[in-house]
């Protein structure tokens, strides 16, 4: 099973962009969006035409902000929608497709924001999530994928000096809180099978970024631990354009 996950940056604004021909050569069999920027009728609309696939939202109560969506060639046993903690589910950052042997959980963290002004929320929320993963984790196996808003280590980001508790995304309280779940048990997929490789997942529009690969590499797929001998393979695929983060995923055996 290929597995995709990626942050269009608002699917009607992709949807130009030869978004079609992209999702054909990803070929995944689940693919995750994140942050859709829309209702489920717009969703819809924008992916009319993408055969083949089962296709579920969830949308925030803020028309044009968040969403996630899952497109699956599977049909799933059953879909969850949220986490069941208002504050959080108002924003529409959480859908799970539930399989015979695991769940598929797509995720868009929030952004600690302009000054840090979401730290104390983005706190509440990693704790809070974390807890929703391991109750789902304790009836099956889980693959979290989705833009987690956080570079976990000087690896991960081009400049972290400059950025280290000044910048969303590199504060120590977000790294803390993605520690959290690698102690928990969660497997990095991509550093798993790439310890020492430099590899973004996102880069600014201003000042050449991307083409200069100043980068910053904060979406991730995670495994339960019980699954990561599942996993043939992680990647990332910069040479994807379309938005300012580009694709990741897994090839895993289930």
């Amino acid at each position: 099973m290929k597995i995709i996950s990626w942050n269009v940056n608002g699917i009607r604004a992709i949807q130009g962009k030869g978004f079609a021909e992209t999702l054909a050569q990803l070929d995944g069999d689940c693919i995750l969006l994140q942050e859709t920027k829309a209702q489920s009728d717009q969703i819809e609309k924008a992916l009319e035409g993408i055969n083949g696939y089962h296709i579920y939202s969830n949308c925030a109560e803020r028309k044009g902000y968040s969403g996630v969506t899952i497109l699956s060639r599977h049909e799933p046993l059953l879909v969850i929608r949220d986490i069941g903690i208002a504050e959080h589910d108002r924003e529409g950052r959480v859908i799970v497709a539930e399989f015979e042997g695991f769940y598929l959980l797509n995720v868009y963290v929030p952004n600690s924001g302009e000054a840090l002004a979401r730290l104390d929320y983005r706190q509440i929320w990693d704790g809070e999530f974390l807890a929703y993963l391991q109750e789902l984790q304790s009836k099956k196996p889980v693959i979290v994928c989705g833009d987690f808003n956080v570079a976990h280590q000087e690896i991960d980001i081009a400049r972290p000096k400059a950025n280290y508790n000044k910048s969303s995304g590199y504060t120590q309280v977000e790294i803390d809180g993605f520690s959290r779940m690698i102690k928990a048990g969660w497997v990095d997929t991509f550093r798993h099978f790439h310890p020492d490789t430099v590899a973004y997942s996102w880069w600014s529009y201003r000042a050449n970024a991307r083409v200069k690969n100043i980068g910053w590499r904060i979406d991730y797929v995670l495994t339960s631990q019980t699954l990561i001998d599942k996993v043939r393979q992680a990647f990332i695929l910069p040479d994807i354009l379309g938005s300012d983060h580009c694709p990741v995923g897994i090839e895993i055996a289930l």
